[in-house]
Parts: structure tokens; sequence; C-alpha cells
């Protein structure tokens, strides 16, 4: 992203408590209780605020996993962020859980252009959520979407995936592009 123009703020919006994918005795509702999208939204609104203060005039928002949900939640007005209308788009890329039902209940706040990558195989935001988002966007709101399932892939194939796989690698990269492109599109 760096490379392309933007400049690129990579908060720890966790904390230094990272989810534990690996450890079969991680407490998710436990972690999850702790690190609420509301939360991330809080902080990141303080960033927004701090980076404009030094003269930045767009924002996008682009969330990996977790950080897909706290994107898709400031791309809904869920929080202050979006509320105020300080993104101006929003990039999901293999997000985390999050419902048909709360997608549905938010959809027609979506003020922000919104894209949403997702893998063809995700036990957390699977492939018929993203067809489903995208159906309900175009159908009821105003503003630009995009939901787009990668073949052949697994979640979090944008981030962990294995260099030596020449698929892998290609998806990772196509993807990329696509959330540099809808950036450069929107925030620009």
């Amino acid at each position: 992203m760096a490379t392309t123009g933007f400049l690129v703020v990579v908060p720890d919006l966790l904390h230094s408590d990272p989810f534990d994918f690996d450890n079969p005795q991680f407490n998710r509702e436990a972690w999850a209780a702790a690190h609420t999208p509301d939360k991330g939204c809080e902080d990141a609104k303080l960033i927004i605020e701090a980076l404009k203060s030094k003269g930045v005039s767009a924002v996008g928002a682009a969330g990996f996993c977790w950080g897909g949900c706290l994107a898709i939640v400031a791309g809904m007005v869920v929080c202050k962020v979006a509320a105020s209308r300080d993104i101006q788009a929003a990039v999901l890329l293999h997000p985390g859980p999050i419902s048909v039902e709360e997608i549905i209940s938010k959809i027609c706040l979506l003020h922000v252009p919104t894209a949403i990558l997702g893998a063809e195989i995700d036990q957390y935001f699977p492939s018929e959520l993203v067809k489903q988002y995208e159906e309900i966007l175009s159908t009821n709101c105003k503003v630009d979407s995009l939901g787009k399932v990668f073949p052949g892939v697994a979640h979090g194939w944008t981030m962990r995936y294995n260099e030596e796989d020449q698929f892998a690698v290609k998806s990772a990269k196509e993807a990329h592009s696509d959330m540099i492109n809808w950036l450069t599109k929107y925030v620009k």
C-alpha cells in the first residue's frame, strides 16, 4: 500500500493480545468479549482524528479477519467513525464472523463504498455470506459495493499463505491489487 502512495497506519487495535489460532486451549469467547468492534472503532476514531489534525483529508479502512469486522462496523455507521463520515471507503479481507442478521439490520446505514474480498473456504465468513452481502447491498444501498470470492483459498489467505505455493501467492497478490484499486478509486 505504501509503495502506491498511501500513508499507511497499522495501529495495534488488539493491544498486543492477538487471537491465537494455534492454541486449542485458547479461550475464544473471553478474547472476543475483551476485543469488541466498538472498542476498536473508538480507538480508530482517535487515530483518524490525529491524522486529520496533521492534514490528512481522506481515509480508507482495510481490515483483515477481526479487522474486517471492524471495517464493516465502521463502514455501516455502527460506530462514531463512520457516523461522522470520517472514512471514505472500506475493504474487508477474509472478515471474521458477522451474521446475515447484523448485515441486514445495518446495511442501509452504509455511507461508504465497501468491498468484501472473501475466501471460498472460510468457516468464519463463508462464501455464501459474501454473495448475500453483495446482493443485499446492490439492492438496498446507494453506495458502490463489491463482493468477491477467491476460489480455492481459505480464511487468512491474504496474510498467512505459503510463499512457495504459486496459486496462494497469486491469489494474495490479486486480493492486494483489488484492495489498492478500491481504495485508489474512493480515497485518493
